[in-house]
């Protein structure tokens, strides 16, 4: 089963964290330093919180899937559509490792498509920066 990804920048993630536990009845999945997330069941939701500056925004949204061809079948399908995505990759993203691809709406909000493959020990194995914010999961 797939389930909605939706990530976002917190300015403070222990006060986030202990309001989303309360919000969603349900502990946190993963902490690790300045990131959080839920995995939650009802609704089937998968909540990433990631500390840094723009709290209250929203870093990206997503689609958790259960299998890698899921992910290929979502970016074939994308791509036919005639939608611009990043291809399939394996990567190193949000403290896990994964296979995923990303489309971005027509606004610019980013959306990643992907499977956990397993669990990673850093946030990214890329990271885009400016002067004030770091971000791992981008397109």
């Amino acid at each position: 089963m797939s389930r909605v990804q939706l990530a976002m920048n917190v300015s403070n993630i222990d006060d986030a964290v202990e309001f989303y536990s309360k919000l969603f009845a349900t502990e946190v999945a993963k902490r690790k330093p300045g990131y959080a997330n839920f995995e939650i069941a009802d609704p089937p939701l998968k909540l990433v919180l990631i500390e840094g500056v723009g709290g209250g925004t929203l870093n990206h949204l997503g689609v958790e899937t259960t299998s890698a061809a899921e992910v290929v079948a979502a970016e074939t399908r994308l791509s036919g559509d005639g939608l611009a995505t990043t291809g399939v990759d394996d990567t190193v993203c949000c403290f896990a490792e994964k296979t995923e691809t990303w489309v971005t709406d027509p606004d610019g909000a980013p959306w990643e498509f992907y499977v956990k493959t397993g669990d990673a020990d850093q946030m990214a194995n890329r990271v885009i920066t400016d002067e004030t914010t770091e971000v791992c999961c981008a397109p």
